[in-house]
């Protein structure tokens, strides 16, 4: 028995060194190198001061501000409590809460009962902490921006463009428009 046990705890060592330190290391290390920005969280920093990570959606609620998509993480975009809500596309409660967002949706946007709403704009994502909306929710939002704010549409829609994150690469996914960048953007163009 001590012929096996010694090669397989010797084994076990190793690959302990090798793939639980060594790798992570390694890896670290190269990321550090190769992409600080990213491999640091992506933060976004303000007058040198970090307001978020553009890989995570921030609750905005003014009617000044471009709102993100809804959030089921926590008590609302709580990087600890990533989830979905886990309700079906039949379920009564997820059918009631996207039907008063909706209902929210229109009367904040100023639209008409009845207009079509994007469905990203009522609903949370996978991971209830998605950064972006899309361009089609952002113009949208845009018109209320631009009331709140007293700006020029045209700025604002200059914004939303530049903005807009196209797809992975190039064909993957749908464009998005990263909200705490925006919204910071906005902050700036006074």
């Amino acid at each position: 028995m001590r012929r096996q046990l010694l090669p397989a705890l010797l084994a076990f060592a190793a690959f302990t060194v090798m793939l639980g330190l060594l790798y992570p290391l390694a890896i670290t290390g190269i990321a550090q190198l190769g992409f600080s920005s990213k491999a640091n969280g992506s933060l976004v920093r303000q007058d040198g001061v970090v307001v978020g990570s553009s890989l995570i959606g921030q609750s905005f609620t003014a009617p000044r501000y471009f709102h993100p998509r809804p959030s089921a993480a926590g008590d609302g975009y709580d990087g600890t409590s990533s989830s979905a809500s886990s309700l079906g596309p039949s379920n009564p409660t997820l059918l009631q809460d996207v039907g008063a967002r909706i209902v929210a949706y229109r009367k904040e946007n100023g639209l008409a009962p009845g207009t079509p709403v994007p469905v990203e704009a009522v609903t949370s994502s996978g991971s209830g902490l998605d950064p972006h909306i899309s361009p089609a929710d952002a113009a949208i939002q845009a018109v209320r921006v631009v009331r709140e704010r007293h700006l020029a549409l045209a700025d604002v829609l200059d914004l939303v463009s530049e903005h807009t994150d196209g797809r992975t690469l190039g064909f993957l996914g749908e464009p998005g428009v990263n909200v705490l960048e925006l919204n910071l953007a906005l902050d700036r163009s006074k």
